[in-house]
């Protein structure tokens, strides 16, 4: 082969290609791992994706399936049981962890022991990575990863409402016939039922709905955000996940790091001192996304009653935390 190069080249120079400057790594081939796998890659913001999972076959599997359309995909595609394929990674999302079968916490042990292979793995090849979390259940294991990976906090980054801020946006602007992205209106706190909408603060272009229609817009709030509530629980019940949607959002997360984009996303963060809460947790609050992770945290003006459901959400977390054995 190197005879036929020399034949068709003009060599100009022997510097050899140098290491990827947009490398990222999805640990977990299943079905959201593959999913987000696809998204990013057809986004064309990352020069290298490597994959991880514990599985060979499934592994094999799923990385010979990508590699037929590499060619439409531009990017370079790794995979291995091995996290040395990761290496020099900007950024790793960890989607690998078991589902909800006999109770919360024998989930959150389960996948603290995961993640105790997973974390240290990472840290050891990729130590100036960022880790997004997606595994579930999202908070939680945010915590966990920034406790095994001793990373500073603006480098671990949970999915948390983000997905959840999106529908409640679309459906908003349903209901209004106005473009879900000129509306801005934010769930934070827990990810899933437990979730807070801050509706004081939702507007369509700097207008207050709660200005225009107090009394409707006491009804209407509450309605939507138990639509999307529904919506997620429906789709657990039906598939397990909402594995598409979730890739969609992780892929949305992604491009913010990767480009440096500075926008805000309703992510899950270290939640500490913000809103009269004492514990670390992380929580979803609307955070500046760029290269360095979180770039900066928003200081939201919150109601005493939502304030109050995030702390609520805060101490319920930090319950959880207390019970795990690390």
């Amino acid at each position: 082969m190197d005879d036929l190069r020399n034949k068709l080249l003009f060599q100009v120079t022997t510097q050899t290609v140098s290491k990827t400057q947009a490398k990222l790594s999805i640990v977990g081939a299943g079905q959201v791992g593959m999913a987000c796998a696809l998204s990013i890659l057809q986004q064309h913001f990352s020069d290298e994706l490597a994959l991880v999972d514990i599985i060979p076959q499934k592994l094999r599997e799923e990385y010979l399936d990508l590699l037929q359309g590499s060619l439409f995909l531009k990017s370079k595609i790794v995979a291995d049981t091995d996290y040395a394929v990761t290496a020099n990674s900007k950024l790793c999302i960890i989607t690998a962890g078991v589902r909800q079968k006999d109770g919360l916490i024998a989930q959150l042990q389960r996948n603290l022991e995961s993640f105790k292979t997973i974390i240290p793995n990472l840290v050891k090849h990729s130590p100036d990575a960022i880790l997004l979390i997606v595994s579930s259940p999202v908070d939680i294991m945010s915590y966990v990863a920034w406790k095994l990976s001793g990373f500073p906090f603006s480098r671990i980054i949970g999915i948390g409402t983000h997905l959840d801020s999106a529908l409640y946006r679309f459906l908003l602007g349903q209901k209004l016939q106005i473009n879900p992205t000129s509306i801005h209106a934010y769930l934070i706190g827990e990810h899933g039922d437990s979730s807070v909408a801050i509706w004081n603060s939702a507007n369509v272009a700097g207008i207050l709905l709660a200005d225009i229609n107090l009394s409707q817009a006491s009804s209407e709030g509450p309605a939507i955000h138990k639509l999307v509530i529904d919506s997620g629980n429906e789709i657990t019940s039906l598939k397990g996940c909402a594995s598409w949607a979730t890739a969609i959002a992780v892929t949305n997360i992604s491009q913010a790091i990767m480009k440096n984009l500075r926008t805000i996303n309703l992510v899950s963060t270290f939640a500490k001192d913000q809103h009269g809460i004492t514990q670390d947790v992380f929580l979803s609050l609307p955070c500046i996304l760029g290269s360095g992770g979180v770039c900066g945290v928003l200081k939201q003006i919150l109601q005493d009653e939502e304030k109050a459901k995030l702390n609520s959400s805060a101490n319920d977390l930090w319950k959880m935390q207390e019970e795990l054995a690390f």
